[in-house]
């Protein structure tokens, strides 16, 4: 056993990750003792084996295919021999103190389920940490205008920038710190969502299960943000109907009754009626690339309606339990 597994999943991000890795592996720590596992989901570039012969003490795991964000932490998690689970986006440049920190924060603190730290750009600017979780009140962007507009007391408080704790609905799962017991107690990444929006639902049912989700306002990690997924066209209108079909899975598992009718119906009438007119000016604009991606995204939205109503269910189709509906 070791104190603290870190767990980074990798999909042909290698130039970020090598910094990663460097940062990581300079650590000679006194304070803590820790083991690194990188799995890879299946990028299929043949790089995989040159970083494990220039990082001999990093575990590198081939998976069996691009299986998403959630299954990749999973794989990597259920290889870990540490009692506390760091998870890591290749995009991070992290600290040994930003760590410890961490650590001992988790440590002392049994009911805080997630632990995470203040992100910085590469201009040394924090990303912007007020984040609720989703709901029918906060789905369209003018409901959250007005919705901010008459704050509550209890988020203010939680939120104060001002305080070292913060208390926020969630947290990005690019700097996850959570012990192995908590990781068990929630059966660990939900893998129906390929990719994003798994980060929302760990800290959901963390909450659920009377975990605190926390963030440590003084400690910092760099974080390099955007750079490990979208590479070119389809590539990126891939994510980004990832983006939405990740929308209604969170709320398949986290609504129930006539407000899950409700907010899927208008989720989908919403997004066809916007995405319907994306691919329009990108018929017409096709020469630039920014609105082009708007064409492959309307179809690959069409694609995913179509296979929800088919096979009864709001599952990613890239999702390994995809198959087992």
């Amino acid at each position: 056993m070791v104190d603290i597994s870190i767990v980074i999943v990798n999909y042909k991000s290698w130039t970020v990750l090598r910094e990663c890795l460097e940062a990581i592996t300079a650590m000679v720590s006194n304070r803590f003792s820790f083991e690194t596992i990188v799995v890879d989901n299946d990028s299929n570039d043949e790089k995989i084996d040159g970083f494990r012969n220039q990082f001999p003490l990093v575990n590198f795991i081939k998976n069996s295919g691009n299986n998403g964000f959630a299954n990749g932490c999973n794989t990597g998690a259920n290889l870990s021999k540490g009692n506390y689970l760091l998870f890591l986006n290749p995009d991070t440049v992290a600290n040994e103190d930003a760590i410890y920190q961490l650590w001992k924060t988790a440590k002392n603190n049994t009911d805080f389920g997630i632990v995470t730290c203040t992100q910085l750009n590469e201009k040394g600017k924090p990303y912007n940490e007020m984040r609720f979780f989703p709901s029918l009140i906060t789905l369209f962007g003018s409901f959250r205008a007005i919705n901010k507009l008459f704050p509550k007391k209890q988020i203010i408080e939680n939120l104060n920038p001002v305080k070292s704790i913060a208390f926020p609905d969630w947290v990005t799962g690019a700097v996850i710190f959570m012990s192995a017991d908590w990781f068990k107690k929630i059966n660990g990444w939900n893998e129906k969502y390929w990719l994003y929006f798994e980060d929302v639902d760990i800290c959901n049912r963390i909450a659920k299960k009377g975990g605190k989700v926390v963030l440590i306002g003084t400690t910092t990690i760099l974080h390099k943000h955007g750079g490990a997924s979208r590479i070119n066209i389809k590539t990126k209108a891939l994510t980004k109907t990832e983006v939405l079909i990740s929308q209604h899975i969170y709320f398949s598992e986290h609504s129930k009754g006539f407000e899950l009718f409700l907010i899927q119906s208008l989720l989908l009438l919403t997004l066809l009626f916007e995405k319907t007119l994306m691919a329009i000016f990108g018929c017409v604009f096709f020469f630039n690339p920014k609105l082009k991606v708007n064409l492959y995204l309307f179809k690959n939205l069409l694609t995913y309606y179509f296979s929800a109503i088919y096979n009864r269910t709001w599952i990613s189709p890239r999702s390994t339990l995809y198959k087992h509906q």
